[in-house]
């Protein structure tokens, strides 16, 4: 015991740790007090495993290493108290604009943007010609104006955000009328009839899921009816005997009964998508110059920018929203903004919009294109698991994402990878398989279907980057 107790008044005190020289650097990063706190939590556990007989313990202070494993512990466990829980990954998924994953990658332009305003004070309300206070809005209301069509626009944190400011400030306790068939729910349990309950208004929904007419609103009308509206069913499709009211005829009808009608378009494109090959979907400009009042519709998801719920319309109605006191808690900040405007700015060049807009590069990619990168990536791949699992490239489909057009989905190629142990491709060694890539210091995130784990190559543009991290896969018992 004896020989035990000189080991552990062998043990550096604090302030020795503290003043070696990968400690004392450690200090300069990260601040006094974590580190020393860490010593203090490292020395305590030894102490305590010693005087408990912990053979293990016991034995690493007679290892000539023990000093400099000590300190290799200790920057360590520092270390990993001030990593970020959020890393980036590679998108191989097949879905494009991914909520889980963050959705729309933003382009060059707005990266820098929203780098200068988080470094310096900006006049994000402040009126550089009056010295007076300013109007946040007033920066993206021109460009938003001049691309949409609309007499004003407001801007909040999300699209959920921006319907439940228009029902709190124009339907509150007042009737919203609304089709059966459009009461939607998306990700995250979000529903309609639930945002309308937490504005104050009140549900009358007409017709039925897959049949709604003009004289249902009609007859739907009275003095309680606070606004007409309508949800672009983008995350569902109903097929067969259908009908649903369009926007123009909405449009009329609320104009002679003098009550607004607000267009909820969810994902929110601002060009023809089929242009470019992709499925059609309603726009802004198209949808105002129907006669909606008052669109709705969101930053992140077709629009291709930062997560942000835009409101555009009529400017007396965009002014009741903005004196809402609820605008304020909604509100989008000055990192935002700086993104979305660069966004914004791309769309006034709508001929090399598809070039410069990582969403729209990723939708529109040319399948010969990801043809090709599979055929580059296809033999380093099948030669690191050469004996481990069976790579070939096969032929799939990727989806837009986000509730955005889920029926429609565009040709792809992605590499197919089945393992070759006894489990061969079931669910158990595919999940296996899938969390390896998923361990990587810069994840590689997949999907199983059919006994297979593919990685769709639509979204992947550095290869040298995807390879690296694939030599870095743990491939023992796979």
């Amino acid at each position: 015991m004896e020989s035990i107790n000189t080991k552990l008044s062998s043990l550096p005190s604090v302030e020795k740790l503290l003043k070696t020289d990968v400690l004392s650097q450690l200090v300069g990063e990260v601040g006094h007090e974590s580190v020393k706190n860490e010593i203090r939590r490292k020395l305590s556990y030894i102490r305590s495993s010693v005087s408990e007989n912990n053979e293990s313990v016991i034995s690493q202070l007679s290892s000539p290493s023990f000093s400099g494993d000590l300190i290799s512990s200790i920057k360590a466990a520092v270390l990993e108290q001030f990593s970020s829980s959020m890393i980036s990954v590679v998108n191989l998924t097949g879905t494009v604009v991914h909520t889980n994953l963050g959705r729309a990658s933003l382009p060059v332009e707005a990266i820098a943007a929203m780098a200068e305003a988080a470094a310096h004070p900006c006049n994000l309300e402040y009126n550089l010609e009056t010295g007076k206070r300013g109007d946040r809005d007033s920066h993206l209301e021109k460009v938003l104006c001049e691309l949409t069509g609309a007499e004003a626009v407001t801007v909040v944190n999300n699209n959920a955000a921006a319907v439940l400011l228009v029902l709190n400030t124009l339907a509150q306790n007042k009737e919203v009328i609304i089709s059966r068939g459009e009461l939607v729910e998306i990700g995250g349990a979000f529903r309609i009839p639930d945002v309308m309950k937490s504005a104050g208004s009140i549900l009358r929904e007409i017709g039925t899921t897959n049949r709604t007419h003009l004289r249902d609103y009609e007859s739907a009308l009275n003095e309680k009816t606070g606004l007409l509206m309508k949800v672009h069913t983008s995350n569902y499709e109903i097929r067969g005997f259908t009908n649903s009211v369009g926007e123009s005829d909405l449009a009329q009808l609320a104009k002679k009964k003098e009550i607004p009608f607000v267009s909820d378009l969810g994902s929110g494109s601002l060009v023809d998508l089929a242009q470019y090959g992709l499925p059609d979907e309603p726009t802004v400009q198209e949808t105002l110059l129907s006669g909606a009042d008052l669109v709705t519709f969101s930053g992140d998801k077709l629009l291709g920018g930062p997560q942000a719920g835009i409101i555009v319309g009529r400017r007396d109605l965009i002014e009741k929203i903005k004196a809402n006191p609820l605008k304020r808690a909604l509100r989008i900040d000055k990192i935002t903004l700086a993104a979305l405007l660069q966004v914004l700015y791309l769309y006034k060049d709508p001929h090399r919009i598809n070039e410069r807009l990582p969403l729209l590069a990723d939708l529109t990619r040319p399948v010969k294109e990801i043809e090709a990168l599979s055929k580059e990536i296809l033999p380093l791949m099948q030669s690191h698991l050469a004996g481990l699992a069976e790579v070939s490239v096969c032929n799939c489909k990727s989806q837009i994402g986000s509730g955005a057009l889920p029926l429609d989905l565009m040709e792809s190629r992605a590499l197919s990878i089945i393992p070759v142990s006894s489990n061969g491709g079931t669910d158990k060694a595919l999940r296996n398989l899938a969390a390896r890539f998923r361990s990587l210091p810069r994840p590689i995130i997949g999907r199983i279907s059919d006994g297979k784990f593919l990685l769709d190559l639509r979204c992947l543009r550095d290869t040298k980057e995807f390879l690296e991290q694939v030599k870095l896969l743990d491939l023992k018992g796979l």
